[in-house]
């Protein structure tokens, strides 16, 4: 659009496609009562004129605000309890949820104006200045959910007290009488991985325990990290006695790599993990871990996101829930003959 061109509205929307002007609306607003062979034209036209919905306001009161969350990756645990916080939320809100994989169409975010859209919530998603700025020129409001990056300053973002969580979680393995405690998590630039890290770091710094580097193994958040961390830190001259494990997946991975080399949890390793997802009371034994209030988040984003469809401010662009250890029975003190042994 050249900076003086008038804006196109709906009524040329309606006169070009030969409709009504409710009935472009209609298709806006995503509504279902418009016949398929119309609403492509309609659709088509938009796109053509590249028509931007109004950010949806409070004054423009619709029945059912509509919002779309997507996710990067598997249905994880830690994935499916934050939807299910999203959806409980939009439930008693009165507003539809969408739930989609994150796509990178071109123009999908006008894409999801036309379908009636009012806001994203992304979860494990990474957005760049250019998924950004086309969010911003469709009007749609974005919150990401445990943001892996550091977000730029437009973004609304909701996590949890990962540093926090990081420090309880080693205080209480060295509480334990640990002292050669190994953290393995997820990738190097993960904003969440990073807090718990050097969480970990700082209770390892404060009470005089040493950190050898091969003690912080870098990966994904994923089991198959936990097989193959563990393998590795089990491998070393002098094991760790005790592995923080950067979520609760990774932890799984760590029990069974423990498992197969005859070591018993937590007679001869305690473990500890991260979300305290419903893999964690799953586990044999059941897993120490530091919750992260998933279900909360969820429902924090999407009210979060429901403020800024209507156009309104948000006292915070990010909101940090705390976070809790858990003690199951992953964790015990370490036995003197396994530390002479090992």
């Amino acid at each position: 659009m050249r900076p003086n061109a008038r804006r196109t509205t709906l009524a040329d929307i309606a006169q070009a496609a030969g409709v009504s002007v409710a009935t472009v609306s209609k298709v806006v607003n995503g509504r279902g009562d418009v016949a398929p062979r119309t609403r492509a034209r309609v659709q088509e036209l938009l796109h053509q004129h590249r028509y931007l919905a109004p950010v949806f306001r409070h004054t423009e009161a619709i029945e059912s605000p509509t919002i779309e969350v997507q996710f990067q990756g598997g249905l994880k645990s830690y994935v499916a309890e934050a939807l299910e916080g999203i959806v409980d939320s939009a439930a008693e809100s009165g507003a539809s949820v969408v739930i989609s994989k994150s796509s990178r169409a071109p123009h999908w975010a006008r894409d999801l104006v036309s379908a009636g859209r009012h806001a994203v919530i992304a979860v494990t998603s990474v957005y760049t200045a250019a998924h950004l700025n086309e969010l911003a020129r469709a009007g749609l409001p974005l919150v990401v959910l445990d943001p892996l990056h550091l977000p730029d300053s437009r973004v609304n973002s909701v996590g949890a007290t990962n540093f926090a969580g990081g420090l309880a979680a080693t205080r209480h393995l060295l509480f334990l009488g640990h002292r050669r405690v190994a953290y393995l998590g997820g990738p190097t630039m993960a904003v969440c991985n990073q807090a718990r890290m050097h969480g970990y770091r700082a209770a390892m710094e404060a009470e005089g325990a040493q950190v050898p580097d091969a003690y912080v193994q870098p990966g994904e958040f994923t089991y198959e990290t936990g097989l193959l961390g563990a393998a590795a830190l089990l491998g070393l001259p002098e094991p760790p006695t005790a592995i923080f494990a950067g979520n609760d997946e990774i932890a799984l991975g760590v029990i069974e790599t423990a498992r197969t080399r005859g070591l018993r949890i937590p007679e001869d390793l305690s473990v500890v993990g991260f979300d305290d997802t419903n893999l964690a009371q799953m586990t044999s034994p059941p897993l120490t871990t530091v919750r992260q209030p998933l279900r909360e988040m969820g429902g924090a984003a999407l009210r979060t996101a429901l403020r800024l469809a209507n156009g309104e401010k948000v006292e915070s662009h990010h909101i940090e829930l705390a976070t809790e250890l858990v003690v199951r029975a992953s964790t015990a003190p370490p036995r003197e003959e396994t530390l002479a042994r090992r």
